[in-house]
């Protein structure tokens, strides 16, 4: 654990916006280690050498803390999927890549950081509101995709814009939620081939 923040503020040291950055590093790295849920805001003040009265000058819970740990974990998540369709060759392409990279992203998170995998699972629980902009990405998402099929030819267009996308997002939530991937993850990969395969067709003019 990182012990070089200094325990007391000096009194011409760093910003405001350089000691929020200290305090959620040394979050991020204290709540990968032993988890969000069991760790109080005094577990957190004692490992960083920061006071709580300190610590609550810049963050007024422990939520507030996570929700900008989670922040950042969904944000590295969003920027995967936006890597993997950017050079998709058509629609159809863009949404398999599209799923693929989001079921991709939340596996890895679950398996090489499980603790902070657990913070966006409470976010998706909350819901925070990171969370909730993590939706509103995927669900932007998909309508543009849909947009993107519906110009090129390669979708129907009678049904819906809204209704359209809506449905494709309760399709893909079991595997793009955090708090509910966790459950589906044996065979993802292959459910989210055969589910890409079964909504192409469904758009099909």
């Amino acid at each position: 654990m990182n012990t070089s923040i200094p325990s007391a503020p000096p009194s011409r040291g760093p910003s405001d916006h350089d000691v929020r950055t200290q305090v959620v590093d040394a979050a991020t790295e204290y709540f990968a280690r032993y988890g969000y849920e069991k760790t109080t805001v005094s577990d957190l003040a004692k490992a960083i050498g920061f006071s709580k009265a300190y610590i609550y000058k810049f963050f007024d819970s422990k939520q507030a803390i996570g929700e900008v740990i989670c922040a950042n974990c969904l944000n590295g998540m969003r920027q995967a999927v936006d890597e993997a369709i950017a050079d998709a060759t058509s629609a159809s392409d863009r949404f398999r890549r599209m799923f693929r990279a989001f079921v991709d992203a939340g596996t890895q998170l679950f398996f090489e950081d499980r603790k902070l995998y657990d913070i966006a699972a409470a976010a998706a629980r909350g819901p925070w509101p990171s969370a909730q902009a993590y939706e509103r990405y995927i669900e932007d998402l998909v309508v543009r995709i849909v947009r993107e099929g519906r110009e090129s030819g390669e979708f129907e267009r009678k049904t819906p814009l809204d209704e359209t996308a809506g449905a494709i997002c309760l399709v893909m939530k079991p595997y793009v939620n955090p708090l509910l991937l966790q459950y589906n993850l044996e065979g993802a990969a292959e459910a989210t081939s055969l589910l890409a395969s079964l909504v192409l067709r469904s758009l099909a003019p």
